[in-house]
Protein backbone atom coordinates (compact mmCIF):
# COMPACT_ATOMS: atom_id res chain seq x y z
CA UNK A 1 0.00 0.00 0.00
CA UNK A 2 1.19 3.51 -0.77
CA UNK A 3 -0.97 6.07 0.98
CA UNK A 4 -1.54 9.44 -0.62
CA UNK A 5 -0.36 11.03 2.62
CA UNK A 6 2.68 9.95 4.59
CA UNK A 7 3.58 11.38 7.98
CA UNK A 8 6.53 11.30 10.37
CA UNK A 9 6.10 12.34 13.98
CA UNK A 10 8.77 13.51 16.41
CA UNK A 11 6.89 12.88 19.63
CA UNK A 12 7.01 14.47 23.07
CA UNK A 13 5.12 13.10 26.06
CA UNK A 14 4.67 16.65 27.40
CA UNK A 15 4.69 19.06 24.46
CA UNK A 16 4.88 22.80 25.00
CA UNK A 17 4.98 25.82 22.69
CA UNK A 18 8.78 25.75 23.01
CA UNK A 19 9.00 21.96 22.46
CA UNK A 20 5.98 20.90 20.40
CA UNK A 21 5.27 17.59 18.73
CA UNK A 22 6.47 17.98 15.13
CA UNK A 23 4.62 16.20 12.32
CA UNK A 24 6.18 16.09 8.84
CA UNK A 25 4.10 15.26 5.78
CA UNK A 26 5.02 14.00 2.35
CA UNK A 27 3.94 12.13 -0.75
CA UNK A 28 5.73 9.48 -2.76
CA UNK A 29 6.27 9.87 -6.47
CA UNK A 30 8.19 6.79 -7.52
CA UNK A 31 11.40 6.73 -5.50
CA UNK A 32 11.11 10.42 -4.66
CA UNK A 33 9.51 11.61 -1.44
CA UNK A 34 8.19 15.14 -1.84
CA UNK A 35 8.22 16.89 1.52
CA UNK A 36 4.99 18.72 2.33
CA UNK A 37 4.07 21.16 5.08
CA UNK A 38 4.93 20.49 8.72
CA UNK A 39 2.49 20.72 11.61
CA UNK A 40 3.32 21.45 15.23
CA UNK A 41 1.21 20.68 18.29
CA UNK A 42 1.89 22.18 21.69
CA UNK A 43 -0.55 19.83 23.43
CA UNK A 44 -1.52 16.19 22.98
CA UNK A 45 -5.29 16.74 22.53
CA UNK A 46 -4.56 18.84 19.43
CA UNK A 47 -2.40 16.05 18.02
CA UNK A 48 -5.12 13.51 18.86
CA UNK A 49 -7.69 15.56 16.95
CA UNK A 50 -5.44 15.67 13.87
CA UNK A 51 -4.78 11.93 13.96
CA UNK A 52 -8.48 11.11 14.37
CA UNK A 53 -9.44 12.81 11.10
CA UNK A 54 -10.71 10.32 8.48
CA UNK A 55 -8.04 11.17 5.89
CA UNK A 56 -5.91 8.08 5.02
CA UNK A 57 -2.25 8.10 5.99
CA UNK A 58 0.69 5.90 6.89
CA UNK A 59 2.83 7.29 9.69
CA UNK A 60 6.14 6.66 11.42
CA UNK A 61 6.13 7.67 15.10
CA UNK A 62 9.25 8.19 17.18
CA UNK A 63 8.04 6.45 20.33
CA UNK A 64 7.94 2.82 21.44
CA UNK A 65 4.67 0.95 21.01
CA UNK A 66 5.50 -1.98 23.29
CA UNK A 67 7.46 -3.13 26.34
CA UNK A 68 10.05 -5.93 26.54
CA UNK A 69 8.44 -9.34 27.04
CA UNK A 70 11.00 -10.18 29.73
CA UNK A 71 9.96 -7.12 31.73
CA UNK A 72 6.23 -7.78 31.36
CA UNK A 73 6.56 -11.42 32.38
CA UNK A 74 8.81 -10.65 35.35
CA UNK A 75 6.32 -8.05 36.64
CA UNK A 76 3.39 -10.41 36.12
CA UNK A 77 1.58 -7.99 33.83
CA UNK A 78 -0.75 -9.21 31.05
CA UNK A 79 1.17 -10.61 28.08
CA UNK A 80 -1.64 -9.75 25.65
CA UNK A 81 -0.58 -6.41 24.14
CA UNK A 82 -3.95 -4.64 24.42
CA UNK A 83 -4.44 -5.79 28.01
CA UNK A 84 -0.84 -4.84 28.85
CA UNK A 85 -1.33 -1.37 27.41
CA UNK A 86 -4.57 -0.96 29.37
CA UNK A 87 -2.71 -1.89 32.55
CA UNK A 88 0.23 0.39 31.74
CA UNK A 89 -1.98 3.36 30.88
CA UNK A 90 -3.68 3.07 34.28
CA UNK A 91 -0.38 3.64 36.11
CA UNK A 92 0.96 7.08 36.94
CA UNK A 93 4.51 8.12 36.12
CA UNK A 94 5.94 7.83 39.66
CA UNK A 95 4.63 4.26 39.84
CA UNK A 96 6.18 3.44 36.47
CA UNK A 97 9.50 4.94 37.53
CA UNK A 98 9.56 3.13 40.88
CA UNK A 99 8.50 -0.20 39.35
CA UNK A 100 11.10 -0.07 36.59
CA UNK A 101 13.82 1.17 38.97
CA UNK A 102 13.15 -1.77 41.31
CA UNK A 103 13.35 -4.16 38.34
CA UNK A 104 16.72 -2.70 37.35
CA UNK A 105 18.05 -2.72 40.92
CA UNK A 106 17.51 -6.47 41.16
CA UNK A 107 19.62 -7.17 38.04
CA UNK A 108 23.39 -7.37 37.56
CA UNK A 109 25.56 -4.51 36.34
CA UNK A 110 25.59 -4.43 32.57
CA UNK A 111 22.16 -5.99 32.30
CA UNK A 112 19.95 -3.63 34.25
CA UNK A 113 17.38 -3.04 31.51
CA UNK A 114 15.27 -5.55 29.63
CA UNK A 115 15.35 -5.15 25.84
CA UNK A 116 13.01 -5.85 22.97
CA UNK A 117 14.14 -7.96 20.03
CA UNK A 118 14.26 -4.86 17.81
CA UNK A 119 16.59 -2.88 20.08
CA UNK A 120 19.73 -4.62 18.81
CA UNK A 121 19.23 -4.14 15.05
CA UNK A 122 17.74 -0.66 15.52
CA UNK A 123 20.30 0.56 18.06
CA UNK A 124 17.41 1.93 20.11
CA UNK A 125 17.08 2.60 23.82
CA UNK A 126 15.08 0.05 25.82
CA UNK A 127 11.45 1.09 25.92
CA UNK A 128 11.43 0.84 29.72
CA UNK A 129 13.92 3.74 30.15
CA UNK A 130 12.40 6.59 32.13
CA UNK A 131 15.31 9.04 31.69
CA UNK A 132 17.74 10.02 28.91
CA UNK A 133 15.53 9.56 26.93
CA UNK A 134 12.25 9.05 28.85
CA UNK A 135 10.82 6.68 26.26
CA UNK A 136 8.76 4.81 28.88
CA UNK A 137 6.76 8.00 29.42
CA UNK A 138 6.48 8.55 25.66
CA UNK A 139 4.93 5.09 25.35
CA UNK A 140 2.65 5.88 28.30
CA UNK A 141 1.39 9.06 26.64
CA UNK A 142 1.50 8.07 22.98
CA UNK A 143 0.04 4.59 22.67
CA UNK A 144 -3.25 5.42 24.44
CA UNK A 145 -3.53 8.47 22.17
CA UNK A 146 -3.10 6.33 19.05
CA UNK A 147 -5.53 3.71 20.27
CA UNK A 148 -8.13 6.36 21.14
CA UNK A 149 -7.73 7.82 17.64
CA UNK A 150 -8.76 4.43 16.24
CA UNK A 151 -5.71 3.90 14.06
CA UNK A 152 -4.31 0.53 13.05
CA UNK A 153 -1.06 -0.67 14.67
CA UNK A 154 -0.20 -3.67 12.50
CA UNK A 155 2.78 -4.90 14.53
CA UNK A 156 0.59 -5.29 17.61
CA UNK A 157 -3.06 -5.60 16.64
CA UNK A 158 -3.42 -6.34 12.90
CA UNK A 159 -6.99 -6.01 11.76
CA UNK A 160 -7.91 -3.70 14.64
CA UNK A 161 -8.58 -0.03 13.97
CA UNK A 162 -8.90 1.93 10.75
CA UNK A 163 -6.86 0.18 8.03
CA UNK A 164 -6.62 3.54 6.20
CA UNK A 165 -4.71 5.16 9.08
CA UNK A 166 -1.66 3.06 9.87
CA UNK A 167 0.77 3.85 12.69
CA UNK A 168 4.25 2.30 12.67
CA UNK A 169 7.03 2.63 15.19
CA UNK A 170 9.97 4.55 13.73
CA UNK A 171 13.36 5.58 15.08
CA UNK A 172 15.20 8.49 13.44
CA UNK A 173 18.53 7.55 14.98
CA UNK A 174 18.58 4.33 12.96
CA UNK A 175 18.48 6.15 9.62
CA UNK A 176 20.67 9.03 10.78
CA UNK A 177 23.46 6.67 11.83
CA UNK A 178 23.34 4.93 8.48
CA UNK A 179 23.82 8.25 6.67
CA UNK A 180 26.28 10.18 8.87
CA UNK A 181 27.57 7.64 11.37
CA UNK A 182 27.59 8.53 15.05
CA UNK A 183 27.96 12.27 14.52
CA UNK A 184 25.68 14.33 16.74
CA UNK A 185 23.37 16.62 14.77
CA UNK A 186 21.05 18.07 17.41
CA UNK A 187 20.70 19.33 20.95
CA UNK A 188 18.03 21.06 23.02
CA UNK A 189 20.83 22.71 25.03
CA UNK A 190 21.68 26.04 23.40
CA UNK A 191 25.27 25.77 24.59
CA UNK A 192 25.61 22.54 22.58
CA UNK A 193 24.07 23.88 19.37
CA UNK A 194 27.46 24.08 17.72
CA UNK A 195 28.66 24.72 14.15
CA UNK A 196 29.71 21.05 14.01
CA UNK A 197 26.13 19.96 14.62
CA UNK A 198 24.88 22.38 11.96
CA UNK A 199 27.31 20.85 9.47
CA UNK A 200 26.09 17.37 10.47
CA UNK A 201 22.47 18.39 9.80
CA UNK A 202 23.42 19.76 6.39
CA UNK A 203 25.31 16.56 5.57
CA UNK A 204 22.34 14.49 6.70
CA UNK A 205 19.98 16.49 4.49
CA UNK A 206 22.33 16.12 1.52
CA UNK A 207 22.42 12.35 2.03
CA UNK A 208 18.62 12.22 2.26
CA UNK A 209 18.23 14.24 -0.92
CA UNK A 210 20.68 12.00 -2.75
CA UNK A 211 18.94 8.85 -1.52
CA UNK A 212 22.08 7.32 -0.09
CA UNK A 213 20.34 4.98 2.37
CA UNK A 214 19.46 1.31 1.83
CA UNK A 215 15.78 2.35 1.84
CA UNK A 216 16.18 3.50 -1.77
CA UNK A 217 14.27 6.76 -1.37
CA UNK A 218 15.37 10.35 -1.89
CA UNK A 219 13.58 13.38 -0.50
CA UNK A 220 12.72 16.47 -2.47
CA UNK A 221 12.88 19.79 -0.65
CA UNK A 222 12.33 23.39 -1.48
CA UNK A 223 15.18 25.75 -0.61
CA UNK A 224 13.08 27.15 2.22
CA UNK A 225 12.43 23.68 3.63
CA UNK A 226 16.11 22.79 3.43
CA UNK A 227 17.10 25.95 5.27
CA UNK A 228 14.44 25.47 7.95
CA UNK A 229 15.52 21.88 8.61
CA UNK A 230 19.18 22.84 8.82
CA UNK A 231 18.45 25.82 11.07
CA UNK A 232 16.40 23.81 13.61
CA UNK A 233 19.20 23.10 16.07
CA UNK A 234 16.91 20.94 18.24
CA UNK A 235 16.70 18.47 15.36
CA UNK A 236 12.99 17.92 15.97
CA UNK A 237 11.95 18.83 12.44
CA UNK A 238 14.70 16.69 10.94
CA UNK A 239 13.78 13.75 13.18
CA UNK A 240 10.19 14.01 11.95
CA UNK A 241 11.47 13.86 8.36
CA UNK A 242 13.60 10.80 9.15
CA UNK A 243 10.48 9.09 10.57
CA UNK A 244 8.62 10.14 7.42
CA UNK A 245 11.22 8.42 5.22
CA UNK A 246 10.90 5.23 7.26
CA UNK A 247 7.11 5.36 6.90
CA UNK A 248 7.42 5.89 3.15
CA UNK A 249 9.67 2.86 2.85
CA UNK A 250 7.27 0.74 4.93
CA UNK A 251 4.29 1.83 2.83
CA UNK A 252 5.94 0.23 -0.21
CA UNK A 253 6.73 -3.08 1.47
CA UNK A 254 4.61 -6.21 1.84
CA UNK A 255 3.39 -6.41 5.41
CA UNK A 256 4.83 -2.95 6.12
CA UNK A 257 8.33 -4.38 5.98
CA UNK A 258 7.86 -6.08 9.34
CA UNK A 259 9.61 -9.42 9.97
CA UNK A 260 7.51 -12.50 9.30
CA UNK A 261 7.25 -13.24 13.01
CA UNK A 262 6.92 -10.15 15.17
CA UNK A 263 6.19 -10.53 18.86
CA UNK A 264 2.93 -8.55 19.13
CA UNK A 265 3.68 -7.66 22.75
CA UNK A 266 7.00 -6.01 21.85
CA UNK A 267 6.40 -4.80 18.29
CA UNK A 268 9.08 -3.70 15.86
CA UNK A 269 10.83 -0.57 14.58
CA UNK A 270 10.32 -0.26 10.84
CA UNK A 271 13.41 -0.79 8.69
CA UNK A 272 15.41 -2.25 11.62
Amino acid sequence: MTASLLIGVDFSSRPTPRKPVTLATGQLRGAALQLGPAHRFDNLPALADWLARPEPWVGGFDLPFGLPRELVQTLGWPTDWAACMDHYAALDRPTIRDTFAAFCAARPVGGKFAHRACDGPAGSSPSMKWVNPPVAYMLHAGVPLLRAAGVCLPAHAPGVGDSQRVALEAYPGLLARELIGNRSYKSDDRAKQTPERLIARKDLLEALEQGRSRLGLRIRLTAAQRDALADDASGDALDAVLCLVQAAWAAQQPGWGLPARVDPLEGWIVSA
